[in-house]
C-alpha cells in the first residue's frame, strides 16, 4: 500500500499550500508524498502555523518571484533554518500584455507559460536541479500565488515523472478554490495586486493541457526541453529515482 497524506494544507495565511504527492508515475509508480510541495508566498506563516509548518522537514525553499515582490512582500521567515533560493523566472511583465475579450483565456494562461519556458531557463532549470536532488528534499517551490510559475516548474516535473497531462492540468487546477481566500486577503492588504488583472487569478486545466502540447510541438517532448536547456540525463534520474516509490 503505498502510504496517502492530505494534499491540501490548511494553513491559516497560506492559502493555496498543498503537496504534489500521489500521482500515477513511471512504470505503475507513485510519486512520493512529502517531498515536493508548491505554495502561495510563505512570509505569512505565522505563530499557529510555526508547529505544524516545522513538522513538514523542509529543508530547501525555492522563491520563484522577482526581488520587487520580495521586498513588498516579504519571504519566508529565517528562523526555519531552511536553504531559501531566489531563482528569479524571468518573463514579460503581464500587466503589459493585453487580454482582449475575445481572446481565448486560456490560450493567453498558455503563451504566458511558453512565455517562462523561453525567458525563464535559467530558473527553471536551477529549479529541476534543485528537486532531483534528494539531499534538498523536501522541497517547497512558490511564488506569488502558487499558480502560474509555480505551476509550470511542477508541471515539467510531475511530467518528467510520467504524470499524465490530465492529473497534471487537474493538479494546476486546484489553486481555483484557493483563489477567493488569497484574493480577498490581497484586496484587502494590497489591493493593486488585483484591481484590473481579475483575469490573472484563476488556473484553468485547459491553459495547462495547452502549454504542455505546445511544448512538446515545440521540443518533441518535455524531456527533450529541459534537456535543451541543460539537465542532465543523471539529474532527470535522480529526480525519478527520489520522487517516485
Amino acid at each position: 500500500m503505498t502510504e496517502s497524506y492530505p494534499r491540501n494544507l490548511g494553513f491559516s495565511k497560506t492559502y493555496n499550500f498543498r503537496d504534489v504527492g500521489g500521482y500515477a508515475g513511471l512504470d505503475g509508480r507513485t510519486v512520493q508524498w512529502r517531498r515536493l510541495f508548491r505554495s502561495d508566498a510563505l512570509h505569512r506563516i505565522g505563530e499557529e502555523d510555526a508547529a505544524a509548518f516545522a513538522s513538514l522537514g523542509v529543508r530547501t525553499v525555492i522563491d520563484l518571484r522577482r526581488p520587487f515582490e520580495i521586498e513588498r512582500y516579504g519571504r519566508v521567515a529565517e528562523r526555519y533554518g531552511l536553504d531559501y533560493r531566489n531563482l528569479v523566472l524571468q518573463h514579460v511583465d503581464w500587466e503589459e500584455i493585453d487580454h482582449p475579450d475575445d481572446v481565448v483565456h486560456e490560450r493567453w494562461l498558455a503563451d504566458r507559460y511558453l512565455n517562462f519556458a523561453e525567458d525563464g531557463q535559467e530558473a527553471l532549470l536551477a529549479s529541476l536541479r534543485i528537486i532531483a536532488d534528494p539531499s534538498r528534499a523536501p522541497v517547497i517551490v512558490h511564488c506569488m500565488a502558487g499558480k502560474d510559475r509555480t505551476g509550470t516548474v511542477c508541471a515539467l516535473t510531475l511530467s518528467l515523472l510520467g504524470v499524465s497531462d490530465e492529473d497534471i492540468a487537474a493538479d494546476y487546477a486546484l489553486t481555483t478554490s484557493s483563489m477567493k481566500r488569497l484574493t480577498d486577503y490581497l484586496l484587502e492588504n494590497h489591493p493593486s495586486a488585483v484591481l484590473g488583472n481579475e483575469h490573472m487569478f484563476d488556473s484553468p486545466p485547459g491553459a495547462m493541457l495547452m502549454f504542455l502540447s505546445d511544448l512538446r510541438e515545440m521540443h518533441g517532448s518535455v524531456e527533450e526541453y529541459v534537456r535543451d536547456i541543460g539537465l542532465l540525463g543523471k539529474e532527470i534520474s535522480s529526480l525519478r529515482g527520489h520522487l517516485l516509490s
